[in-house]
């Protein structure tokens, strides 16, 4: 069931194109005339010149200013270097030296961090992702580091939300319609397959025509994602629930951060702090939005009533043990709980 966690974002929201969370970043500096030429390549699923793919420009250019004027930078958004475990790949290989990846591609490096996104249904709002995400932060920074990455800044671009071609209010209703999954995620697909889903694995850029061929007829998106790609003008039927938050991070390569001098470095931490910020507020602000937009141009948001939300909450409630282990880390999932736990006494009424 993760395919129903883990949707294309305007990255994935693999967040984005998206859909998105963030970006993989990292620099090369050249200390001599002698030193190979810098360069700064970064690949990522964002539309063109979407906010994401213009955050990424400015922390591009804040590492290009200090380079020499030979340093080469080059960015490239709408997936044109390939899916998200692609442009990891990409990254250890040095064919790209950066790449805005969401909790799918970030779970390549480290898994733990899908426990951000894995669990459908937990989060009721941004203040409590927010505050989970900040009391883990170190130690799954430290897991990063260990794996030869280093986390600039953290992010999110929206809820995940179902976009079918036909009306769909409860579980069941998705059972006889074929959903996009990611390609490669064995795991997640078997687990939808388990519930009696229908995953078919697929890439994000090869959703819309998917979609319009009859391939898959449901794709859960945020909704920016949707807009940007088209997508909700043939799935044109929206399933008004917060499914779980694509998160993302900004990283960089440990090997290309420790090659940077430690005013670039500092100067680089700033500019990925604001993009963070910006891509945070900026995100969760275009959900309303973008589903206002839609909704003028045709499409239908369907909102479950109190009884189609109860199973939709046995149905998470159904998947935790699943999750646990599989998906997210045993140890990882019983410590977003604890957190959360804590959070809600803290701000119990």
């Amino acid at each position: 069931m993760k395919n129903l966690i883990n949707a294309p974002s305007p990255l994935n929201t693999r967040f984005w194109r998206c859909t998105l969370a963030l970006v993989v970043l990292s620099g090369l500096h050249a200390p001599s005339a002698l030193a190979a030429l810098a360069q700064l390549k970064i690949g990522s699923l964002v539309p063109k010149n979407s906010l994401y793919h213009r955050q990424i420009q400015d922390i591009g250019e804040v590492w290009k200013k200090g380079q020499d004027a030979n340093a080469k930078l080059v960015i490239y958004p709408d997936g044109s270097q390939g899916g998200e475990a692609e442009m990891v790949r990409r990254l250890r290989i040095g064919q790209l030296q950066g790449a805005l990846l969401s909790v799918v591609g970030l779970s390549e490096i480290e898994p733990s961090i899908s426990a951000l996104q894995a669990m459908p249904l937990l989060f009721k709002n941004w203040e409590e992702l927010d505050y989970v995400r900040e009391q883990m932060r170190a130690g799954m920074e430290k897991r990063f580091l260990d794996k030869g990455f280093v986390v600039l800044a953290w992010g999110d671009a929206g809820w995940v939300r179902f976009f079918s071609k036909d009306a769909a209010f409860r579980p069941d209703d998705y059972k006889k319609m074929k959903f996009f999954a990611w390609g490669g995620e064995n795991a997640q697909q078997e687990l939808m397959k388990s519930l009696g889903y229908t995953p078919v694995p697929l890439e994000p850029t090869d959703i819309l025509p998917s979609i319009q061929t009859g391939m898959i007829n449901v794709v859960p998106s945020t909704p920016y994602f949707a807009l940007a790609t088209q997508i909700y003008t043939t799935a044109n039927n929206m399933l008004e629930i917060n499914w779980a938050p694509i998160v993302g991070a900004i990283v960089i390569t440990k090997k290309s951060w420790d090659e940077m001098s430690p005013s670039l470095q500092a100067q680089m931490r700033a500019a990925c702090d604001t993009a963070g910020a910006n891509i945070r507020v900026q995100a969760r602000k275009e959900v309303d939005e973008a589903v206002q937009a839609m909704q003028k141009r045709g499409l239908h948001v369907n909102k479950p009533n109190a009884e189609q939300l109860k199973e939709w909450s046995d149905l998470a409630d159904k998947l935790y043990p699943k999750i646990r282990g599989t998906l997210v880390p045993a140890d990882t999932f019983d410590e977003v709980f604890a957190h959360l736990k804590a959070y809600r006494a803290q701000h119990a009424k």
